[in-house]
């Protein structure tokens, strides 16, 4: 058996293990599924009247509304699963049984690979959840095929970014509570770009911070994708912060793993 077939056989091992604790422990992949979806109930229900008509929606909580604010929850969905990675990992590393994984003859990258792989599987299967429930809500895109497969494809690259990103972060912290706090910015940072209203309703300062962090070209790209808005350059925009995103989660996560593996 090669070196790489035994790497992708220890990984596959790893996912099958972390999904089955998803299962067996189902409580913070419903938190997971549940926040986004009781947000995009709450804006589009309880606020969309009034940011509906304000952004050229009707005043009753409007179709037109939906059709805004749902890319952004969507988007949301994809960052909310961080937190159960993050928490996940520190599990693992503060309970003793990574240091078991090490004395055993295993791939050391399968360790993080199965989190990974598990957590992005496990996020993107709330995005479809949110998808659905916006869809009975009644929004309404107009996406062919390809554009939905592009949609899918931009929020997948955005969670295994994110995904390797909270890895980092169980690894370096000390106890699963302060784990699932820190990734908690990642979820909420999109209501401070354009999920919510566009970024020209916005003071300047907010304005300006709004239109230059990594979600709000994600937000425009998917939506200029399922709505058939002016996409412009988001769209390279976005591809650009996800790429470095992963890398950067991904470099960090790896380094974090090697130190621990030395002490």
């Amino acid at each position: 058996m090669s070196t790489l077939t035994h790497a992708v056989g220890d990984a596959r091992t790893m996912l099958r293990r972390n999904l089955k604790h998803a299962l067996r422990y189902p409580s913070m992949t419903v938190s997971v599924i549940a926040m986004p979806v009781l947000m995009l109930l709450l804006f589009n229900y309880v606020f969309g009247g009034a940011l509906g008509s304000g952004i050229g929606g009707t005043a009753t909580g409007s179709t037109e509304y939906i059709d805004y604010v749902a890319p952004g929850i969507i988007l949301m969905a994809a960052t909310s699963g961080a937190v159960s990675t993050a928490v996940s990992v520190c599990v693992d590393m503060t309970e003793g049984i990574v240091n078991r994984f090490r004395t055993m003859s295993i791939s050391r990258a399968s360790f993080l690979t199965g989190h990974v792989v598990g957590g992005v599987i496990q996020t993107m299967v709330s995005v479809l959840v949110v998808v659905g429930v916006a869809l009975l809500m009644g929004f309404r895109p107009d996406a062919t095929a390809v554009e939905w497969l592009a949609a899918l494809g931009l929020l997948a690259l955005l969670v295994l970014a994110l995904t390797w990103i909270s890895a980092g972060i169980g690894l370096v912290t000390k106890t699963p509570e302060t784990a699932s706090n820190l990734p908690m910015p990642l979820t909420f940072l999109p209501f401070l770009g354009s999920a919510i209203v566009p970024t020209e309703s916005m003071p300047t300062g907010l304005r300006w911070f709004a239109e230059y962090q990594p979600f709000t070209p994600v937000i425009e790209t998917l939506r200029g994708l399922l709505m058939g808005t002016e996409i412009g350059n988001s769209g390279l925009i976005a591809l650009a912060w996800c790429l470095g995103l992963a890398l950067t989660g991904y470099l960090w996560a790896r380094t974090a793993y090697q130190r621990g593996a030395k002490r």
